[in-house]
């Protein structure tokens, strides 16, 4: 799914600017989706040429003009096209696990740590979507829960796992001090 068809889905749920757009994925996508102000506002800027979102110029007091982009019947026809597909498999994009694919290198200490960090954003994640799934509508209930079974299964899965990656890095630094002290 692409920052379009999410720009139309948020626009689905009444009149937004860039800006409230931006604040509402954070809010429902925030924990599986990432959309920047750069993607955000060239998605609109497509939209509005292919007449599937208008943009009303609003007056403020002491600022610029608002832009508020609505969702045309072409729009919701588009999205609702869309949401009819078959969604593409989920991505995982990990700084973490491409550290872990290399515990061997980095010191034991150091590859404890990354995982009580890791377990601790999962905990965290885990406290802030069972909050969000005591809220809102049964959709986002859903998704809040799915994330949240997904962060509590990762935690738990480190927690009993974590000997693997932190065992290789013990051995590679006895290895290592064994050839220091052979030099």
């Amino acid at each position: 799914m692409d920052v379009r068809t999410l720009c139309l889905g948020v626009l689905s749920l009444g009149d937004a600017s860039g800006y409230e757009i931006k604040k509402r994925l954070e809010d429902v996508f925030s924990h599986f989706y990432d959309a920047s102000f750069g993607s955000i506002y060239p998605a609109l800027s497509r939209l509005q040429t292919e007449g599937l979102v208008q943009c009303e110029h609003e007056q403020q007091a002491k600022r610029p003009d608002k832009k508020v982009y609505s969702l045309t019947t072409d729009g919701r026809l588009a999205l609702v096209r869309e949401l009819n597909g078959q969604p593409g498999r989920d991505r995982v994009r990990s700084e973490f696990l491409v550290a872990m694919c290399f515990a061997d290198l980095l010191p034991a200490a150091h590859v404890a740590q990354l995982i009580d960090r890791r377990i601790d954003e999962h905990q965290r994640s885990v406290t802030d979507l069972a909050e969000r799934e005591r809220r809102g509508t049964p959709a986002h209930r859903f998704v809040s829960g799915y994330g949240r079974a997904l962060y509590e299964a990762a935690a738990k899965y480190l927690e009993e796992n974590r000997y693997l990656v932190e065992s290789e890095a013990l051995l590679a630094q006895v290895d290592n001090d064994r050839a220091g002290a052979a030099d």
